[in-house]
């Protein structure tokens, strides 16, 4: 065993090269020139193996039987003095002289004893220094109450040296402590020396690991970014900051400070959910973004919860001071269409100069309802969308910060789904710098019961970001913290937590009293210093700035702020636009309205449609094998394109084809969306011969064309439809679709759905041409996969169903203009081309809901001419009967309108009981805003039929409570209109 133990001896402190193959780690090893292995690198044992190649080793040292016997074989030879590129042989030399020259190099020929135990001394200083990097953050100070564990394990690790009697784990005894150990590779405090003495060793790690930062890092399976992390912050020395640096960091918190404490002066009554007891998060902040611009990022995309917004508003985003204070004045009145939203939800566009950097930044800070943590998604998607039109490929110009509260970040599914979408190609932003303003507390709710992990952020170590915990009330180590954040990113271009511990000073709200439920620690914070005044005084006492100085910084910050109270009492009026997070530079004239009141046709020429039919039948690439299966679709394809006759997927590839021409980026993401749910779209060709060889025949159509995007989203709704809304924020000139698997399956995303699309225009101005695609129809697949709940998106469309409206020459533009979203249900695959060009033409943006089939995919009947989609055809609102009993309406005895995939059945029944003549069917196709002048007009025609309602869905739900109020109201309430299902409304006694 002391063979072995000598093994850790040579194969961790001096000789792990040849277990790591990283180029850092190479570095690292030749700066400091400590043992170089003559030996060739295993080819398995390189970057993330290394780790698993050192547990193997320690399970092997403790019982060789536990391991693979090849495994076993390798120890063994490699404790015998075998170099590495021998060590798996079978049969070796005879390397009893190697071993013992060895030996002879460290001096301990003659003293095997001694040697074995000095060995075993160097490999317990190891675990020891090991120990300390994976679980010192347990005894690190964060709380600044000093009252509570910042982890809920609430325990001291047994193997670290909180107490002299815990060096006997180890082996070692107090009387080593004065002993020199030569420092193994894996740790920097040593700096320059290799060697220290086992109390300087102790210090060191404590100084580094126990003190006001707490590292998670050694989770991560990749041995170069674990080494990049201990070198920031094992390195003596690293943690020092200029004088000046230390006078901006000063006049930063007084910036943070004064303003809550001028806000609580006028205000005290309002709620406003101050920052007080984190005031350090807006230097942190400052402080990411300056370095993020000496990077070269030049877009910042930020995302935050109430807690501290207005605070960011004013003191990072740089929003006047005027128009904040305004907002607390109830009798101001919006200039602009909709409801606004409080003041802490509002978002805020701003390009300005960084002061530490010259350069040119943009800041965005995106709005969002109390939902906390629902607009990280959309921070993301929108900061992905940035990157693209940037052609940023690797995030350097374009960033996201994410800020959180400790009980959101834990406790909300959303998160995690977030962080899931952090590496996939289509949705990876490079990495994020998220910011946990950890209150230890939620509401009311204690820790301890708001979560079952440890720290509120444990979410994170699922896609191995590290974790930086600290004290918030130590101002340089957050700046410290958040510098080196930064630097991570922009290294490896992975997400990163920064966890402010902190505490909330006053309630929840302002009018909130925390005494209630947490009266021991609002004790202890009514006594706590305000981090300014520790700062300060700290800054004072080592002569960097006087105490005048200190009070002229305060004044000066007051003063902008009451001169800016002053200015604010002369506003009378809220331009909700001046908060708008997502401007759209040339889109509206200069008053944010539509440029005009009209759309174009939406049919484009048939030379088009040919060669997009022609292009959706081939495959662009030479050499490339494809499904036999495949090859038929394509083969039909080609066909339908020679009959001029379109399906439902060879509609829609018109439609995003014919975009692309124009210049309009097109993008389509879901689950399974690249093939179809239903296997009809087949946008995504895989080679059935080349695993990974994949063709997007569409981005080969046209030699100019925009790029088409269609991507496989992970298995989530509320992240990948967040996402979606956030891309289509960046750009008018997209069009953007997230299409559910099912059209039930968007249940699971309702909290985007219902705070973000459906009212963020009224809330926020904020327009948005986001499609979903929504597979609806009850085809005996039974309760899930049927509805897409068509009665929640009518239920939730402000158009009145009493005010009958007045028609003008554009009434239909003007209608859509009006209302806060679009809802079709298209029986033709020429309707659903035109209603996705419609959504590109029109000259604003709303939110589309689409309502699209499943067995019309492949109904015989469901084709559409082309003669439907040449230029100078449009999308058709309503669809009337222009069959026998168009021709003779006063014969006819019913009047049915339904929409979707029941008209066909409803066709082919009255067929059946040849009632041809005295059965009109008309199709709404688009349903709300509700067509009022076409409904008009076939109603007039038939005056004395029966008017009915048909659907496939039940009474309650689908369309019917929002259609009949509204044919109501066009008849005046002088005609019923009546419910049936499909199975009656042939039979029913009225016929």
């Amino acid at each position: 065993m002391s063979h072995l133990r000598f093994l850790v001896a040579t194969l961790k402190p001096h000789g792990i090269q040849f277990l790591v193959k990283q180029d850092v780690a190479r570095k690292v090893f030749l700066q400091r020139q400590r043992y170089v292995s003559s030996g060739a690198t295993e080819p398995f044992l390189s970057g993330s193996n290394s780790n698993y190649v050192e547990e193997m080793y320690y399970t092997w040292l403790e019982n060789p039987k536990s391991v693979h016997k090849s495994w076993d074989l390798f120890f063994r030879n490699a404790n015998a003095g075998a170099p590495p590129g021998q060590a798996y042989q079978t049969h070796l030399p005879d390397l009893s002289k190697s071993r013992a020259l060895l030996f002879q190099s460290h001096g301990l020929a003659k003293t095997p004893g001694k040697a074995e135990k000095l060995v075993e001394d160097h490999l317990a200083v190891q675990s020891l220094i090991r120990a300390y990097q994976i679980r010192g953050h347990h005894v690190a100070q964060l709380d600044p109450l000093g009252i509570l564990d910042a982890d809920l394990d609430s325990f001291v690790p047994s193997d670290l040296i909180t107490t002299i009697d815990k060096l006997g784990l180890y082996g070692l005894h107090e009387s080593d402590l004065d002993k020199v150990f030569r420092l193994p590779i894996i740790t920097f405090i040593g700096g320059d020396e290799t060697a220290l003495s086992l109390r300087e060793i102790i210090k060191r790690l404590e100084n580094t690991y126990c003190q006001h930062i707490g590292l998670e890092f050694m989770f991560i399976n990749d041995v170069e970014q674990c080494q990049w992390i201990r070198q920031k912050f094992e390195t003596p020395g690293v943690m020092k900051f200029t004088n000046e640096e230390k006078r901006t960091l000063l006049a930063r918190l007084v910036r943070s400070m004064r303003f809550e404490d001028f806000l609580a002066r006028k205000w005290s009554s309002e709620k406003r959910f101050g920052l007080e007891g984190c005031e350090v998060m807006i230097p942190a902040l400052k402080t990411i973004i300056d370095k993020s611009s000496e990077m070269g990022v030049e877009y910042v995309i930020m995302g935050m919860p109430h807690r501290g917004r207005l605070n960011v508003l004013a003191n990072v985003i740089r929003k006047e001071l005027e128009q904040i204070f305004c907002q607390f004045d109830p009798k101001l009145e919006a200039a602009d269409e909709g409801s606004g939203d409080v003041k802490y939800h509002l978002g805020m566009y701003h390009e300005r100069i960084n002061r530490a950097t010259n350069k040119n930044i943009t800041l965005s800070l995106v709005a969002n309802p109390s939902h906390l943590e629902a607009v990280n998604p959309v921070v993301q998607g929108k900061t992905k969308a940035e990157q693209f039109y940037r052609g940023d490929t690797e995030g350097k110009k374009v960033m996201s910060i994410l800020l959180h509260g400790d009980a959101a970040f834990a406790g909300q599914g959303v998160v995690y789904e977030t962080f899931h979408l952090s590496d996939l190609p289509s949705y990876t932003t490079n990495g994020t710098i998220h910011v946990v303003v950890n209150n230890q507390i939620g509401f009311t709710t204690d820790p301890r019961m708001a979560r079952s992990s440890p720290y509120p952020t444990d979410v994170a170590r699922v896609v191995n970001a590290p974790i930086f915990h600290v004290n918030a009330d130590d101002p340089e180590a957050v700046m410290y913290v958040c510098n080196v954040a930064v630097e991570w990113r922009n290294t490896f271009n992975k997400d990163v937590v920064v966890d402010l511990v902190c505490y909330r000073r006053r309630g929840h709200n302002e009018m909130d009293e925390p005494m209630f439920t947490q009266p021991l620690m609002y004790k202890q914070i009514h006594k706590q210093v305000p981090v300014l005044k520790k700062y300060a005084d700290k800054l004072i006492a080592d002569g960097t700035v006087t105490l005048q100085e200190f009070e002229e910084e305060i004044a000066k910050y007051d003063k902008i702020c009451e001169e800016a109270y002053t200015r604010s009492k002369d506003k009378k009026i809220l331009h909700i636009k001046h908060w708008l997070d997502s401007p759209w530079p040339g889109f509206f004239n200069l008053n944010g309205e539509p440029k005009s009141m009209t759309c174009p046709p939406t049919g484009i020429p048939e030379d088009m449609l040919n060669h997009i039919g022609n292009g959706a039948s081939s495959v662009p690439l030479e050499g490339f094998k494809i499904h036999g299966g495949l090859s038929r679709i394509l083969k039909g394809r080609l066909e339908m394109t020679k009959n001029r006759v379109v399906d439902w997927a060879l509609g829609e590839y018109m439609a995003f084809g014919s975009l692309l021409k124009e210049g309009i980026h097109v993008r389509l993401s879901g689950q399974d969306v690249e093939r179809g749910t239903f296997s009809h779209r087949h946008h995504v060709l895989h080679d059935q011969e080349v695993d990974k060889r994949t063709c997007v025949p569409m981005n080969h159509l046209w030699e100019q064309q925009a790029p088409y995007t269609v991507c496989n989203s992970s298995l989530s709704e509320y992240g990948v439809l967040g996402f979606e809304l956030g891309f289509a924020m960046a750009s008018p000139n997209a069009l953007v679709c997230w299409e559910a698997q099912f059209g039930d399956f968007h249940n699971t995303a309702q909290c985007i759905i219902d705070q973000f699309i459906s009212s963020g225009q009224a809330k926020w101005v904020r327009h948005n041409g986001i499609v979903l695609l929504l597979p609806h129809g009850m085809e005996g697949m039974g309760p899930e996969h049927s509805s897409a709940r068509p009665e929640r998106f009518l239920q939730m469309s402000n158009d009145d169903s009493d005010a009958y409206p007045e028609f003008s020459a554009d009434f239909e533009v003007s209608q859509l203009y009006e209302c806060n979203w679009i809802v079709v249900n298209c029986s033709t695959p020429a309707n659903y081309f035109h209603v996705l060009r419609r959504q590109i033409l029109l000259p604003f943006r709303k939110p589309l809901i689409i309502f699209t089939p499943k067995s019309l995919l492949r109904h015989p009947e469901a084709k559409s001419s082309f003669d439907e989609m040449v230029s100078g055809t449009s999308f058709r609102r309503v669809i009337p009967e222009d069959g026998a009993a168009a021709h003779a309406p006063n014969e006819v005895k019913r009047v049915i309108f339904c929409t979707g995939k029941v008209y066909y059945d409803l066709i082919k029944e009255r067929k059946n009981q040849d009632l041809e003549k005295q059965v009109a069917i008309t199709r709404l196709e688009q349903i709300s805003p509700f067509p009022f002048d076409l409904v008009k007009e076939e109603l007039e025609k038939y005056p004395g039929a029966d008017l009915v309602w048909c659907q496939e869905e039940h009474k309650n739900i689908g369309y019917y409570d929002y259609v009949k109020p509204r044919f109501r109201t066009i008849v005046n309430h002088t005609r019923p209109i009546w419910y049936e299902t499909y199975f009656r409304v042939f039979f029913a006694s009225r016929v």
